[in-house]
């Protein structure tokens, strides 16, 4: 199976039962939606482009045909600006649309997949990478070959196995 023909975003709209995605970074900040993110800082409402951003029908529609979006989060508190931004407007908006979260702090544990890198995983069996400036900007992605599949199906055991849901996490942490 070739998975390099096929992008991120074709993954996305193709993928036939799960897409997972596993996030390490404190700052996607120049990852785009950064007029919401101004917004957020300078305590402004959530922009209409915002709320009704196309990512919401995509969760909504494949969680309303059975599929299932869910993502960890590898953070640490205190939370950045962006970290702030990012659970309190993204993840509280994506969920209303049925994308799931959760949350690995590593406050006052270890990280127990420190050499994990960003990626979205779809099916078990399509692996794409992500790269990132220091600053958070997007600088593309990048399938893995089959022979790398377990070491990925290991990362997302062990980040949801010490990973606790969002809303849980939230009602303790969050501001």
């Amino acid at each position: 199976m070739t998975t390099s023909s096929k992008s991120i975003g074709n993954w996305l709209a193709d993928f036939e039962r799960e897409a997972f995605r596993l996030e390490t970074l404190d700052d996607y900040s120049k990852s785009g939606g950064m007029e919401a993110y101004q917004a957020f800082l300078a305590g402004e409402p959530q922009p209409e482009s915002y709320r009704t951003a196309g990512w919401i029908t995509t969760v909504g529609n494949a969680v309303r045909s059975g599929k299932r979006i869910y993502r960890v989060h590898v953070l640490a508190r205190p939370l950045t600006d962006y970290l702030r931004f990012e659970l309190s407007w993204g993840y509280r908006r994506n969920m209303t649309a049925g994308e799931e979260f959760y949350i690995l702090d590593t406050t006052v544990q270890g990280n127990p997949i420190a050499d994990a890198p960003d990626f979205w995983m779809f099916d078990e069996r399509a692996v794409g990478t992500m790269s990132y400036t220091q600053d958070g900007g997007y600088t593309g992605s990048e399938f893995v070959g089959e022979d790398r599949l377990p070491d990925f199906l290991t990362f997302r055991d062990t980040a949801m196995e010490h990973a606790v849901p969002f809303a849980e996490w939230w009602s303790k942490y969050g501001e």
